[in-house]
């Protein structure tokens, strides 16, 4: 199959507007608590997405992870299993950030991390990352977008200093950005994890490939590894909180009447975090879809990724009012943000495209 590095940025970015927007529809889940609509939705992020899509478009699914080496298989699961502590505290950046100031800091530090980190450890960094032209231009593309990274969390200091306490509870109602600065980091680390499980789970995409699997979706069985370790993670703290807090009948008996709120809608936050939690898990099916367009620099698909869910949450941030009486100063550097984040797909993709182009 022929590399085209323009389509794996229009995958790209379908995948940054599955992941900047599966968050929403949690805002329609009524009456539970965190834990419970976050692990319900993760069921069908990490379990019934990742196995039925693969089951559907790959070849002998489970013949491919039965014979594929137990080191790929550990590695990917252990990293997956790092990753889901950034997922779960990406939740709470969400909670006390909101969508546009949190995912900024977090993916700021999760593109850095997740991009540059497995070129290093493979040794390639010098030789085939700064060592070519094609690299540097990528290199380019890279720093314009922590560029566009940076700006975006000053837009988000911007409207801090902006916004009163009132307006900012009004749209984001945990609002903390000492609580939220702290659980971003933590969550940009950690999450960039999943960059390290895709590439260590390369021997069962050439398993998988060996068994008749089109290149477009070669990456699919591995992310069933990678998220069944992101699920032991998140189902083991979820259940502690259920334990702790006692909303573990939230999953099962509708809450006593409220009179503010009325009763537990049970049909409709299952379909709420059914819908999130699917949404969720396509950010990685187009993302895998991407990375097999993009040649012998894959791992520059992390960056796409970032930029392009840093793009879609803004502009949803934006949608959902979360940056009303911000004041102008914050709206240009938000805007700035956004025109570095675009620019740095494109230049990343030259990049790409002059690799293949030699």
């Amino acid at each position: 199959m022929v590399s085209n590095p323009a389509l794996g940025v229009l995958f790209h970015w379908l995948g940054g507007l599955a992941s900047a927007s599966f968050y929403v529809p949690y805002r329609g889940v009524k009456g539970w608590a965190w834990e419970t609509y976050w692990l319900v939705g993760g069921i069908f992020s990490w379990i019934i997405a990742p196995w039925f899509l693969a089951g559907l478009m790959t070849k002998d699914l489970f013949a491919v992870l039965s014979e594929a080496p137990a080191r790929a298989v550990f590695w990917a699961f252990f990293f997956g299993l790092l990753w889901g502590i950034g997922g779960l505290t990406f939740g709470l950046t969400m909670r006390y950030l909101g969508m546009s100031l949190g995912m900024a800091v977090a993916l700021g530090l999760c593109a850095a991390f997740g991009t540059l980190m497995p070129p290093i450890f493979a040794g390639t960094f010098l030789t085939q990352v700064l060592g070519t032209s094609s690299g540097r231009v990528i290199m380019i593309g890279i720093v314009v977008c922590l560029s566009g990274i940076a700006v975006a969390g000053l837009a988000g200091l911007a409207k801090e200093r902006t916004v009163s306490p009132e307006q900012q509870r009004e749209s984001i109602k945990e609002f903390s950005l000492k609580k939220g600065l702290a659980v971003a980091t933590l969550s940009g680390v950690m999450s960039a994890c999943f960059a390290y499980g895709l590439a260590a789970g390369s021997p069962i995409k050439a398993l998988t490939l060996r068994h008749g699997t089109a290149t477009l979706w070669q990456g699919l069985p591995v992310l069933i590894v990678v998220l069944v370790g992101g699920f032991t993670t998140n189902f083991v703290w979820c259940l502690i909180l259920n334990v702790r807090n006692r909303t573990g009948r939230q999953y099962f008996t509708p809450a006593q009447p409220d009179a503010a709120t009325g009763p537990t809608p049970m049909i409709s936050n299952y379909l709420f975090c059914a819908l999130a939690g699917t949404t969720w898990y396509f950010q990685f099916f187009f993302y895998t879809m991407g990375e097999t367009q993009m040649g012998r620099y894959g791992f520059s698909s992390w960056t796409l990724h970032m930029a392009s869910i840093i793009i879609f949450s803004t502009l949803w941030g934006i949608g959902l009012r979360e940056w009303k009486g911000s004041g102008a100063h914050a709206m240009r550097l938000l805007t700035l943000s956004l025109v570095l984040l675009v620019g740095s797909t494109v230049v990343v993709g030259y990049g790409n495209y002059l690799a293949i182009a030699r």
